[in-house]
């Protein structure tokens, strides 16, 4: 493509997605009826009309800012030109994000107390008490103030790992975003969250992404000519694939409970869903379709050039399509019938939703409570397993087949701890819970070890010869990273695995993860993420700086599992409820009392919790048996080899000197 064209499209490109979005907000908005005047307290229409497009700018800045970071952690080298472009554009992009999330503040203030707007100390304190005492201003000025931080340190940094933690701060300001809109005032409140949550992230790495490239396509051109082009368009269509997945899997869920009923998408909610839908299936079919037709053409021929630019130009438009209408959904009733009842149970004030059936032995086969997060997780994780065992194979490399099961074993034991019966009863019975942790922080762990991800990843992913990072090189980056040389020390694996026990069910952690959602995922995070370093540390073959003695391994086991039965012991003794407000109150009428149940937790986490550390301790004693073996035939075929040279040696040094004191026996 001429050198104007492709400037031509560095303009046209980011201006033809704004468009779409905007138009395809302006109609999402007159058919939903999300910027019609309140029959009270109506705010004006340059709120109703600004709240949205505020919010519209907000996800098409999110987008440009974390997909750009994302972009160039995978696809760029640190240090091109290319790469600097992509940090000025997320930088730019996060100044976007901090005005529009402000003015989105701003204007949700006004839409929900339609205050008199002065400059009058009354009005700056009922902003001032909005921003800090409501839900929602907390939720706006946490990201414009991430905003911000994220503009000038996106400016600022120029390295690998700058941007990589600079990336996870651009992320984690995009999920307080998912806590709002309607999706609190409906039953199944954590999968809706959760659902949103997944989607914008995703869908900001997939629209970012594309708008990225088609910003540096002439720097990447002058730097490495098309093959360079190629090679980025060819990273970041993997990362769209999965990103599309995501997005696709999560707005289903989030549709199903914004929807409800087949029927219900005959209303305007349904129509502006629809054409969402619509959007979203015209980007897969076109991503799909360059994906395999066209990327490998663009270095040889100037008309698959110039028409696969033309598809990501189409495909611009769409994702406006899909952004706008998402943003006229934020503003208009569902016409669901999952929101929660006016008169609400005990449990649904405390969880968002009915307290369930009696558990039983069936429930424990049947019951449901589906956690994205994990699910995806799981889905992925298998999924790439099996492509590396798979990639393996087909060169005529050999991978053991007892790993491959033990990994989708522990994957599948994730799911169905985190998506399962646990995640269904864990909020109602503290015994359930229990089980959960058990498995989270110690038979997962086991099984996943087991599964040597760190190894198969090494060998079966391709290394990057033109110094860029991909899923190799960022792995074993963190591999031999300093915090990982300090995680994986075994005295330090082994108090994170038994000290967060303490820590967390004695302090008001374990409140935390009861009351918000994100505090649960944070907890399952945390015992899988400390049960796995205790555990790789003992068996795992994957590398660490450092293992202690196979002696060393057991007696620090033993100490392990004496405080975890203390731990147990501890928490049956307990004559007290622990979170009583929230295990005592949930009018549950079924099972066990709370006090009761609270006992059966502590017997789980003392007598079941001990049986992976049991086979832990068998596991280590048969790699030391087997060690002791591998050292035993080395040292036979060094003998073999040498033909015992060295004990020959030694014997005719022993003779000599047996001689020696015969002579001297003599001479007295």
């Amino acid at each position: 493509m001429p050198a104007d064209r492709a400037t031509a499209l560095r303009i046209a490109g980011p201006a033809i997605l704004a468009v779409a979005a905007v138009a395809a907000l302006i109609w999402g908005l007159i058919v939903g009826g999300g910027a019609a005047p309140l029959v009270i307290g109506d705010p004006g229409p340059l709120v109703r009309w600004g709240l949205p497009t505020a919010t519209l700018a907000v996800n098409l800045s999110a987008a440009g800012m974390v997909g750009a970071l994302v972009v160039a952690l995978f696809s760029l080298r640190a240090g091109d030109r290319s790469f600097d472009a992509a940090l000025d554009t997320a930088s730019v992009s996060a100044a976007i994000f901090t005005l529009a999330a402000a003015t989105t503040g701003f204007f949700t203030f006004i839409n929900a107390f339609n205050p008199a707007v002065g400059l009058g100390p009354e009005f700056g304190a009922q902003l001032g008490r909005f921003l800090v005492e409501t839900e929602g201003g907390r939720t706006w000025l946490l990201t414009a103030i991430a905003g911000a931080a994220i503009t000038v340190l996106a400016f600022a940094v120029r390295s690998w790992t700058p941007t990589l933690f600079v990336a996870i701060l651009a992320i984690a300001a995009m999920v307080p975003m998912g806590t709002q809109g309607h999706s609190g005032e409906e039953a199944n409140h954590n999968a809706a969250v959760m659902a949103i949550i997944l989607h914008i992230i995703a869908a900001a790495v997939w629209l970012g992404g594309l708008v990225l490239l088609v910003v540096i396509r002439p720097i990447l051109e002058r730097e490495h000519g098309r093959d360079g082009i190629a090679a980025a368009l060819s990273r970041y269509s993997s990362i769209a694939l999965a990103a599309f997945v995501v997005v696709a899997v999560s707005g289903t869920v989030r549709a199903s409970i914004g929807v409800g009923a087949w029927e219900n998408l005959a209303s305007p909610y349904g129509a502006i869903l629809l054409v969402k839908v619509g959007a979203l299936i015209a980007l897969g079919i076109l991503g799909a379709w360059y994906r395999k037709r066209m990327i490998g053409r663009l270095a040889a021929a100037d008309a698959a050039s110039r028409l696969f630019w033309g598809l990501v130009v189409l495909e611009l438009a769409f994702m406006g399509i899909a952004s706008g209408a998402a943003a006229a959904l934020g503003r208009t009733a569902p016409p669901t019938t999952s929101a929660l009842p006016e008169v609400r149970t005990p449990a649904e004030y405390l969880t968002g939703a009915a307290l369930p059936p009696e558990l039983t032995l069936e429930r424990w086969f049947t019951s449901w409570n589906v956690d994205l997060l994990w699910a995806f997780a799981a889905g992925f994780g298998i999924f790439l397993y099996l492509a590396g065992v798979w990639r393996l194979r087909r060169r005529g490399d050999a991978w053991p087949l007892f790993r491959t099961i033990l990994w989708v074993a522990g994957l599948a034991l994730l799911f169905w701890v985190t998506c399962g019966p646990v995640n269904a009863y864990q909020d109602y019975l503290f015994s359930v819970h229990m089980v959960g942790h058990m498995l989270l922080t110690m038979a997962i762990p086991l099984l996943l070890v087991a599964g040597a991800p760190v190894t198969l990843a090494a060998r079966a992913i391709h290394k990057r010869t033109d110094g860029t990072r991909g899923g190799r090189e960022w792995i074993l980056w963190a591999v031999h990273s300093p915090v990982a040389r300090v995680l994986t020390n075994p005295f330090v694996a082994a108090g994170l695995f038994v000290g967060s026990l303490w820590v967390f069910y004695f302090t008001d952690l374990f409140r935390w993860s009861l009351y918000d959602h994100l505090g649960h995922e944070w907890m399952t995070a945390h015992f899988l993420i400390t049960g796995y370093l205790f555990v790789l540390t003992l068996i795992g073959i994957d590398p660490v700086p450092y293992r202690l003695p196979y002696a060393g391994r057991l007696v620090l086991l033993i100490a392990v599992m004496a405080i975890h039965a203390f731990f147990g012991i501890a928490i049956m003794s307990q004559s007290g409820l622990m979170v009583a407000e929230w295990f005592g109150a949930m009018g549950r009428m079924w099972g066990p009392t709370p006090l009761e149940d609270q006992y059966i937790g502590g017997g789980v986490a003392w007598s079941i919790g001990e049986l992976p550390t049991l086979i832990l301790a068998v596991t280590v004693a048969i790699q030391w048996s087997r060690s002791d073996d591998r050292a035993q035939k080395r040292a036979d075929r060094h003998a073999d080899r040498t033909g015992d040279a060295e004990l020959e040696a030694y014997n005719a040094q022993l003779a000599a000197l047996a001689e020696r004191d015969a002579q001297d026996a003599q001479r007295r």
